[in-house]
């Protein structure tokens, strides 16, 4: 996965689209440095997490866990019903931590028409080369 760990983050230009759009969160630590960010966009009545990251000296201290936290809130107030991602099945920092964060694995079936597009996006982009799940948390 040398190919996945070496890609560039998203450019200035994509990051502003979804600042302006008021989908984008960044956390930052004790000195207002960034330590990490999430970005998201409605897909089907959830909230899809298209990408979240954590810089690794903030990483393990719950910053993902927190922009996590953050989004489901923001999806609350749009009564939006629950978050949904796709990731990695068998990359430790991935799928089994979203199940940690109470996700779960999405059956082909259960799949909207926009997570069936996103997922083709994916595979065109050739991330099929390892094992992706889509997961959804339903929010309360």
């Amino acid at each position: 996965m040398d190919r996945i760990a070496e890609d560039e983050p998203p450019g200035l230009d994509v990051l502003e689209g979804y600042r302006r759009a008021g989908r984008l969160w960044v956390a930052v630590d004790d000195e207002d440095l960034a330590v990490g960010y999430l970005m998201a966009e409605p897909v089907d009545g959830a909230l899809h997490v298209e990408q979240v990251s954590v810089h690794p000296r903030a990483g393990r201290r719950g910053v993902g866990r927190d922009l996590l936290a953050y989004a489901s809130d923001r999806a609350r107030e749009e009564g939006l019903t629950g978050l949904t991602l796709t990731t990695f099945a068998e990359v430790p920092w991935n799928a089994p931590y979203y199940e940690r964060l109470g996700f779960r694995t999405l059956e082909d079936a259960e799949l909207t028409p926009g997570l069936r597009e996103i997922r083709a996006h994916e595979a065109r982009m050739g991330l099929d080369r390892w094992p992706r799940v889509c997961m959804r948390r339903r929010l309360a």
